[in-house]
């Protein structure tokens, strides 16, 4: 794995930590609550994407 990813990934997992602490769980409809869950949801997906690649996107595109 290339030290790059790894190290985006790992941002991308600190992003979605930190939203997630901002969540305000005794109002889940908010919308602002939505919004920071839809953050969280994506920080994650790219965070796993960046750390594992498993459908090899970045092998066959490599980061410029």
């Amino acid at each position: 794995m290339d030290r790059r990813r790894t190290i985006v990934g790992l941002l991308y997992l600190a992003v979605a930590g930190l939203m997630a602490i901002t969540v305000d769980p005794t109002d889940p409809t908010a919308t602002d609550s939505i919004a920071r869950l839809f953050v969280v949801v994506v920080a994650l997906f790219l965070a796993v994407v960046y750390l594992f690649d498993p459908l090899g996107i970045l092998e066959r595109h490599p980061l410029h």
